[in-house]
């Protein structure tokens, strides 16, 4: 676009010296002529100066700076670079951080036990533990699993290992074996491992065996046996036999855990004692090769702890308690050896009305009747409590007493080794404990047996 006539003339006003532009001014009367033309301020010419200077500055620039194109790459570039390195130091901090986490979590497991298995890792975080209970008890005070470990006399990680719960394992802390039952069927055992046996032991010896136990149980305590589980019910018209059935898998893990919680520890030690005292029952399977042991349940009491009979009979503490009552309410004495439930009386005409109050106490207290085990057994016929008869006095059953009588006579003639068709380890060891237990149920069978196994045992 051209220039207009008026700015044309303004430049070349400009580009004239001052003095001939004062004179043509005078000349066209614009200006008086004996006036000089005014200068400029001294403000006024610094900063055009200082104007100009800047325009020659940024020519200067103009003309060496690089295409737009150029140079919106470059600051792409950098600002890309820039990016990069932010994002780097940022990965930096971020796994420095995931370090010291993962370093305060392996701390955190050293120190205890955050999680034990699915179902039943709650309440592990709980500590808060009833030591004056505990010390009216008589218990030791375990207020964490760390402290638990130290009682045990082992680490926090065996501890750990002895109690993790998971539904498929590669080894498993029991031997499984069945034993014939008496009436018939195999009777499944689960017993512990060495190093699981000796925690159990101690959780036995310290925290089950100092707590008092109710009067009519008779099963696993010291200075009680089934002959004074039997004693109670000698001489009566009637008695009536109960078992339980599933005794021990009745009571779970939950139940386990609420016992601990009850004598006064805290979550964290009742959670770890239930684990090391319950087990799911498993079966092995086998997968790529590698044989498993799958749990087929929820972990309850095992049958061939130590510590499984000390704890029915701390769960059973309300059941007994309930029981007692309802039998001297109908007139009856009550006993418990283990699952075996006993009630004898003399008056045979209450027997269906206590019965069906039993079955109600047991079924509200979680327990099932096995109905084919139930006895009720009259004067009349062999009455039978835990393997004593009671009719008029405690005595071993007659065949039991003929068969034992005929294995030393026939020991003494043929020689003991002659006669062990059960493969005993320990055969002489075995006739003596028959021998003591006949005794213990009838003394006075001593002056006979007695003699009989001296002369048994005298020839190999």
């Amino acid at each position: 676009m051209t220039d207009d006539p008026s700015s044309k003339l303004k430049k070349a006003l400009l580009a004239l010296p001052d003095a001939v532009v004062g004179e043509r001014m005078r000349s066209l009367g614009l200006w008086p002529k004996d006036e000089p033309l005014p200068v400029d301020p001294i403000d006024e010419i610094t900063l055009r100066s200082k104007l100009e200077n800047d325009r020659l500055r940024l020519l200067a620039q103009a003309q060496g700076a690089e295409k737009p194109e150029a140079a919106l790459r470059k600051e792409r570039i950098r600002r890309l670079k820039e990016s990069q390195k932010r994002r780097s130091l940022k990965k930096l901090e971020r796994l420095a951080a995931q370090k010291q986490r993962a370093e305060a979590w392996r701390e955190e497991r050293r120190l205890r036990i955050v999680h034990a298995g699915e179902g039943v890792s709650a309440g592990l975080e709980g500590k808060a533990t009833d030591e004056a209970q505990l010390t009216t008890r008589g218990l030791p005070i375990l207020r964490d699993a760390t402290e638990l470990a130290d009682a045990l006399g082992i680490t926090l990680s065996r501890l750990r290992w002895l109690t993790y719960h998971r539904r498929g394992v590669t080894v498993v802390h029991y031997h499984r074996f069945g034993i014939p039952k008496k009436t018939g069927g195999i009777r499944s055992i689960s017993a512990p491992k060495r190093d699981l046996k000796a925690a159990q032991a101690w959780v036995f010896e310290h925290v089950m065996k100092p707590l008092p136990i109710p009067e009519p149980a008779h099963g696993f305590v010291t200075g009680r046996s089934i002959l004074t589980n039997a004693l109670p019910h000698v001489g009566k018209r009637v008695v009536c036999n109960l078992d339980v059935e599933g005794f021990f898998p009745t009571v779970g893990f939950r139940r386990v855990k609420g016992v601990f919680s009850k004598l006064g520890y805290g979550e964290q030690v009742a959670t770890v004692l239930a684990l090391l005292t319950t087990e799911p029952p498993r079966l092995p399977a086998s997968l790529d090769g590698r044989r498993y042991w799958i749990a087929l349940g929820d972990r309850a009491l095992p049958q061939g702890a130590c510590t499984s009979p000390a704890i029915t009979n701390f769960v059973c503490r309300r059941l007994d308690a309930r029981l007692s009552g309802l039998a001297r309410h109908f007139g009856f004495a009550y006993t418990r050896y283990a699952d075996d439930l006993t009630f004898s009386g003399d008056d045979r005409a209450n027997v269906g009305k206590l019965l069906g109050c039993v079955r109600k106490v047991l079924e509200s207290e979680g327990f099932t009747e096995h109905e084919d085990k139930t006895r009720i057994m009259g004067r009349g016929r062999r009455q039978e409590v835990t393997g004593v008869v009671v009719n008029d006095k405690p005595a071993l059953a007659r065949d039991e007493r003929r068969e034992l009588r005929a294995l030393l006579h026939n020991c003494a003639r043929h020689g003991w080794s002659s006669q062990n068709r059960g493969a005993h380890p320990d055969f002489p060891a075995y006739l003596r404990g028959r021998v003591s237990f006949a005794c213990m149920i009838s003394p006075s069978s001593g002056p006979t047996l007695w003699p009989a196994l001296e002369s048994a045992l005298a020839r190999g």
